[in-house]
């Protein structure tokens, strides 16, 4: 079998790569999956994506190492294996992330990564009514929901944001990155709207895209410094090569990516040697510079029974369930993360650090099930982590899970901000705007007040947001650290390039998807011989 482009992954930038480049009809591209088809009624259904979450069907549940500051434990990495890849299994939450953020990818060595050449290709990738028109897309094949704020501790959430003095942002991905304001979400009529749904089913039927999925790729086969194609093993365990005759492209993910690059042969020398894998360029930044966002949740009672909580009882469930089926609307067609803050840990940030979503529901920590009472919880992310982690092999076996470090709070600067967010919280809910519904905290515990008391606490029940990163990072040559160079081709080798998250010299300030959508309309063209977009180009 001969293609000219292989895609290795299917998630949220390879199935904007397999539209991309199918749609030349001069190339052959070959798209392969790991996981599953993307055919069951729980990627499709908003509310159901915490069953995702707690099942491997779709989902490869990589457990990590243990956290050294998180007291040894070992934290679950949900990460997407189905078509669609992570965006079939989120939290369809779509943000941006902040420009100045992608300003500092230019500054670290990335040229051509600012704000201003990254903003044609956000307008060009979304279907978006409302927020700030000059820079949003109407035309993209990303269709993204505008929420409108109905319940009463979304709305009390969002006026407690304005009489505690933050700003009021119209469009958290618009001209006003900061503040308080509404969380879109790629949501559309009621169903998830994935990158499978965006992307990719509008070219399976393409005479030059071939899918494959249930297939593995075990490694990459490198003759002379150049990528040759990948050798593969079906479900069936059938083991066979593919040719790339011009690119293989790894779109992998964060732990995906760097994995098979080092089962390649590239990266650290010694701790491929140490593996038993001969050594084809030895690149220390493979599975370094890991980044992620920690996530530490708040609960607080309700005085009045304005929670989402009876409708998440049997009977109410089934009937939303059963509303869902037959018209797509109601309880179960949206995520329930409505409004969102996003505000600085302290003076000194130039751009917020903290991310803050409520849920009009309080789970339980480990099993997710709604706490048995009205109640309700804010979610304090840390958004500009200085800790980094990495990915390294278990063994040589590319069908073991690597090892995932991510290094939570290893940096004392984020364990001082997320105390900091905490006590943001925990103001914001003095607010007037919760005066009526607000009762006592049930977690962490308004009698947790001291550092070492929140600390002890941040320790047991800090998780993550799941937006793993910066694996494979780009930069320039003479950076030791750099995997990739600006257009995502592999330092020191030929015909192969990284596609996704983990080229992210930094994790944006936000959740990652959108962003990971952005990086493969934005190397698409590179691929293709486009001319970089420019904004006026698509507003004229």
């Amino acid at each position: 079998m001969k293609f000219d482009y292989i895609i290795v992954g299917a998630g949220s930038a390879g199935c904007v790569l397999a539209n991309r480049l199918s749609n030349n009809s001069n190339h052959q591209i070959l798209l392969i999956e790991a996981g599953k088809t993307d055919n069951s009624y729980t990627l499709d259904m908003p509310a159901a994506m915490l069953s995702n979450l707690q099942n491997n069907k779709f989902n490869w549940s990589f457990q990590g190492e243990p956290e050294p500051k998180l007291n040894n434990r070992i934290l679950q990495h949900d990460r997407g294996k189905t078509l669609g890849g992570s965006s079939s299994i989120n939290g369809m939450v779509y943000i941006r992330g902040h420009a100045l953020g992608f300003d500092s990818w230019q500054e670290m060595g990335c040229e051509g990564w600012s704000y201003n050449d990254v903003l044609p290709y956000f307008i060009k990738m979304e279907n978006y009514a409302g927020g700030d028109d000059n820079v949003r897309g109407v035309n993209g094949p990303v269709n993204v929901r505008r929420p409108i704020p109905s319940d009463v501790i979304s709305r009390a959430f969002l006026r407690a944001g304005e009489e505690s003095g933050y700003l009021m942002t119209n469009d958290i991905n618009g001209d006003l990155q900061e503040g308080f304001g509404v969380f879109d979400s790629t949501i559309h009529k009621g169903k998830r709207w994935s990158t499978a749904r965006a992307y990719l089913d509008s070219v399976k039927t393409n005479d030059n895209l071939t899918i494959l999925t249930e297939t593995l790729v075990e490694d990459i086969k490198i003759i002379n410094k150049k990528a040759t194609g990948v050798n593969v093993k079906d479900k069936n365990g059938k083991i066979g090569f593919i040719s790339a005759e011009k690119e293989v492209i790894l779109s992998a993910g964060a732990v995906g990516t760097p994995h098979i690059m080092m089962l390649s042969g590239l990266g650290p020398k010694e701790h491929l040697q140490d593996n038993g894998i001969s050594v084809i360029n030895d690149l220390p930044g493979v599975g370094s510079n890991l980044n992620d966002h920690p996530d530490f949740v708040l609960k607080y009672k309700c005085t009045q029974p304005v929670s989402l909580w009876p409708k998440t009882k049997l009977l109410p469930r089934t009937l939303a369930g059963i509303k869902w089926f037959l018209t797509h609307k109601g309880m179960c067609a949206t995520n329930h993360f409505d409004v969102i803050g996003c505000v600085r840990s302290n003076s000194k940030v130039t751009y917020p650090d903290i991310q803050l979503c409520i849920s009009p529901v309080a789970v339980d920590d480990q099993t997710w099930t709604p706490l048995q009472e009205h109640a309700f919880q804010i979610h304090v992310g840390l958004m500009q982590a200085f800790s980094r982690g990495h990915i390294r092999l278990n063994n040589s076996d590319p069908s073991s899970a690597p090892k995932i470090t991510v290094n939570y709070l290893e940096d004392e600067r984020d364990r001082k901000a997320l105390h900091n967010g905490i006590e943001i919280v925990r103001d914001l809910v003095k607010a007037n705007a919760f005066k009526e519904i607000c009762g006592e905290e049930i977690f962490p515990g308004k009698s947790l007040q001291t550092k070492d008391q929140l600390d002890e606490m941040i320790n047991a029940h800090t998780y993550s947001q799941w937006h793993l990163s910066g694996t494979a990072a780009m930069g320039k040559y003479d950076n030791p650290n750099a995997v990739v160079n600006k257009d995502g081709e592999v330092f020191g080798l030929d015909n192969l390039r990284v596609v996704d998250a983990s080229i992210m010299p930094k994790v944006t300030n936000g959740n990652t998807n959108c962003p990971t959508i952005m990086i493969a309309e934005k190397i698409s063209d590179v691929i293709l011989g486009v001319t970089p977009l420019k904004k006026q180009s698509l507003t004229t």
